[in-house]
């Protein structure tokens, strides 16, 4: 099948939208990307079960490596195995020093700290591999551009469970809110004291969401008509279900930062979005303010955050990904002394709650994330 070739217009919260750059300008926060596609239905990251690109007969089976493999994701794998893949677990990060482990393969299997850039990818053709299949929703960490050139065709889990991450982003917005997390760590040592817990009812503030994506979609829905709290966004393509809800309003995203009591994240990191969240923004936005961010790190300029928690512009902040994140995140470096200044800045303040990057991980996503890659 010829490979046919679009500029599909990317909004906010990562909705693929067909069109020309003269709809969105250049200031807007979307962007134009040449990818391949070899559906005219899939205009943005193709999904596919099959194995057309595969370059290993029909009769043997396919053998994918993973790279930044762990346990809970290879019992997963594992159960949904059949006699058509073969697989090849690798604890290591995807990377060009990495990538003749892969040697054989017919797929290269990754996550979100994986690194397929230009090099990585020249070397994956190298190595005969021309399928790149992602066990996330994004894409930011691969050079799209680079794989097209090279005719290496890439593929991601097109959503998983947007509940899963809806529901921890309000729960980390609840935690910073009432201070949970410093309420837990007190009575583990037998401190009941009330002072400094001192919190505020979320139905009586307002909430910007950026990006109103299938995500944002239901976060803005959990609090709008779960909790009464009157919801704003910021979205340069509506979400239609929020554009026609009473009880959400779209914004423009100046109006939204300075509104909005609690600021929540939820678009895909794009160079137009690259530290969204930065010094000139952070000074828009109210004295107090709250922010979420349970997307990608990059959205958020770290040292800009550190310097708006301590001039107090932003009240508390809740981080389940960081810009640096690859170093740390999904390892244990408890026995290690963090060298990232930044990351241990912000764990040092007590009105900062990060997690690290767990907002998916949820039994329902297993079909979603472990099987749709398959």
């Amino acid at each position: 099948m010829s490979v046919s070739i679009t500029r599909p217009l990317v909004s906010i919260s990562g909705l693929p939208r067909t069109g020309t750059d003269a709809q969105f300008p250049a200031a807007s926060f979307t962007r134009a990307l040449r990818l391949p596609i070899s559906s005219a239905q899939s205009p943005f990251l193709h999904f596919s079960r099959s194995r057309s690109h595969s370059t290993a007969p029909s009769s043997t089976p396919a053998k994918i490596t993973f790279f930044s493999s762990k346990e809970y994701e290879i019992d997963a794998f594992n159960r949904c195995k059949s006699d058509k893949v073969e697989f090849d677990f690798h604890e290591t990060k995807l990377q060009p020093s990495t990538v003749s482990l892969a040697k054989g393969s017919d797929a290269i299997c990754l996550f979100v700290n994986d690194k397929a850039d230009a090099e990585t990818l020249k070397k994956v053709k190298e190595a005969g591999i021309n399928l790149l299949a992602l066990r996330c929703a994004g894409a930011d960490n691969v050079d799209l551009e680079k794989a097209h050139e090279l005719g290496i065709t890439v593929v991601s889990v097109p959503q998983y469970s947007p509940d899963a991450v809806a529901e921890f982003a309000v729960g980390m917005m609840l935690t910073v809110i009432r201070k949970y997390h410093k309420s837990y760590n007190r009575v583990r040592e037998s401190n009941f004291s009330l002072e400094g817990l001192l919190g505020f009812n979320v139905k009586e503030r307002t909430i910007g969401v950026i990006g109103t994506g299938a995500i944002g979609l239901r976060v803005a829905r959990i609090l709008s008509h779960g909790f009464g709290s009157k919801v704003i966004g910021y979205d340069p393509i509506m979400n239609e279900i929020l554009k026609n809800d009473p009880k959400f309003t779209y914004v423009s995203l100046d109006d939204l930062l300075a509104q909005a009591d609690i600021i929540t994240l939820h678009s895909p990191l794009l160079p137009s979005t690259k530290h969204l969240i930065n010094t000139e923004t952070i000074e828009k936005m109210k004295d107090g303010v709250v922010l979420i961010n349970t997307s990608r790190g990059g959205l958020v300029d770290s040292k800009a955050l550190v310097e708006g928690l301590k001039s107090k512009k932003v009240s508390a902040a809740a981080l389940d990904v960081y810009e640096k994140e690859a170093r740390y995140f999904f390892q244990d470096k408890s026995q290690s002394v963090i060298q990232d200044d930044v990351l241990a800045r912000l764990l040092s303040f007590n009105n900062v709650f990060i997690s690290g990057h767990q907002a998916f991980l949820t039994k329902e996503v297993r079909r979603s994330r472990f099987e749709m890659p398959l």
